[in-house]
C-alpha cells in the first residue's frame, strides 16, 4: 500500500470520527441532564483534546504540502494560519495547567471553521469559486487532491477539525464559569 492514499483514508477515517464526536457532544449538551458525562469528560479534558486535535490537523496539513507535494491554495494558507497557533498556544496551555486560552482560542476556531466550510461548500459547488490560480498565487482553491468516502476533502477535514476544537472551547469556557476548581 502506498503511503499517501494510506494517510489519505486514515485522516478521513479520523474526520469522520471527528463529526461523530461532535455530533455525540452537541446531543450531551441537549440532554445533559440524562447523559452527562460525556459532557463533563470532554469538557474537563478540553486543553488536551484540542492539544491533540490542533496537532493532528497542523502535522497533516505540513504533511500534504511537503510530503505529498499537494501546493496549498490560498484558501489554505487562511485556515492554517487560524490552526497552526493552537498547537503551540495548548501546549503552552497544558504546560502551564491554564484553561483560560479556550476563550482566546474559541475565536480562532470560528474563523477558521467559517472559513473551511466556505472552500468545502466551493469544492462541491454551493458556493462561488475563487480565481486564486488565475493570477498565479496559488493552486486553484477548487481543486480536490483527497477525496474519501465521496465527501471528505481536505476542507472538509478542516472544517471537522475546527468545528470539534469550537466545540470543546465552548463547553470547556463554560466549565471553567462553573467550576471554581478549575484552573483559569
Amino acid at each position: 500500500m502506498e503511503f499517501v492514499p494510506f494517510v489519505n483514508k486514515t485522516l478521513a477515517v479520523l474526520t469522520i470520527v471527528a463529526n461523530i464526536l461532535a455530533v455525540a457532544l452537541i446531543v450531551s449538551w441537549a440532554v445533559r441532564n440524562r447523559y452527562p458525562r460525556l459532557l463533563q469528560f470532554a469538557t474537563a479534558h478540553a486543553v488536551l483534546f484540542s492539544f491533540i486535535i490542533a496537532t493532528a490537523a497542523t502535522l497533516g496539513s505540513l504533511f500534504y504540502s511537503e510530503i505529498a507535494g499537494y501546493e496549498p491554495c490560498k484558501l489554505c494558507w487562511f485556515e492554517r494560519i487560524f490552526m497552526y497557533p493552537q498547537s503551540l498556544v495548548f501546549l503552552v496551555a497544558l504546560w502551564k495547567r491554564e484553561r483560560v486560552i479556550l476563550r482566546y482560542a474559541l475565536l480562532l476556531s470560528l474563523i477558521g471553521c467559517g472559513i473551511s466550510l466556505y472552500h468545502y461548500l466551493m469544492q462541491i459547488g454551493f458556493a462561488p469559486s475563487l480565481s486564486c490560480e488565475v493570477v498565479g498565487y496559488s493552486a486553484s482553491c477548487a481543486q480536490r487532491f483527497v477525496l474519501q468516502f465521496g465527501y471528505v476533502t481536505i476542507p472538509f477535514m478542516a472544517f471537522s477539525a475546527f468545528l470539534l476544537l469550537a466545540l470543546l472551547q465552548i463547553f470547556g469556557v463554560r466549565y471553567i464559569r462553573h467550576s471554581p476548581s478549575a484552573h483559569t
